[in-house]
């Protein structure tokens, strides 16, 4: 998944009717009714919106018929691979209506343009797991854990063995815990946190 690096405004002009949009990274949804309250006008004629995180969105064509604007908006969001953002096209109208799809091509194509103009980087979710296995097996942890590119954040030794504390991406657990299971014979025990 693709996340924003900052924030990133465009204008448009369509038919005399003036498109401001705001994208910006959100990390939850108080971050996202911060950003609608930062960045919407009020004495606009439509502030339409839409964000996306991890596996949830939501979309609002603010008084547009319904899924000409809102709609559009995610629709550009996940054309781009993003996610952890938000999406703001605040219309001016300038006295000539769009129509139907003159409205989708407008909020769409708004949001799509301010977007390709943001800096993104790559974003990997992880997860923190806990590790426990014999000493005859230090070895094939080490290697299991670089071959996953796998970060310890703490090793502990108890009696029988040793306990690691460690970060992977969640696209990589079960790589991980494949090799765990190959390396060590089925004996260490791997547990998310």
């Amino acid at each position: 998944m693709l996340n924003l690096v900052e924030a990133v405004s465009a204008e448009y002009v369509i038919r005399q009717s003036r498109f401001v949009v705001h994208a910006g990274p959100v990390a939850n949804q108080a971050e996202t009714l911060e950003f609608y309250d930062k960045h919407a006008d009020p004495g606009a004629s439509h502030n339409c919106w839409a964000w996306k995180l991890e596996q949830t969105h939501r979309f609002n064509d603010d008084g547009e018929p319904a899924s000409t604007a809102g709609k559009p908006i995610l629709a550009a969001i996940e054309g781009k691979k993003l996610g952890q953002v938000m999406v703001i096209v605040t219309r001016y109208f300038g006295g000539i209506k769009l129509g139907v799809g003159g409205l989708v091509r407008a909020y769409g194509g708004c949001a799509s343009r301010c977007l390709d103009q943001a800096q993104v980087h790559e974003h990997h979710p992880v997860c923190q797991c806990l590790i426990e296995a014999d000493f005859a097996y230090t070895g094939a942890l080490h290697t299991a854990l670089e071959s996953c590119e796998a970060t310890k954040t703490d090793e502990t030794f108890v009696a029988d063995g040793l306990q690691l504390q460690i970060e992977v991406r969640l696209d990589r657990l079960r790589k991980l815990q494949s090799l765990l299971r190959d390396g060590t014979r089925g004996s260490a025990r791997i547990r998310r946190l």
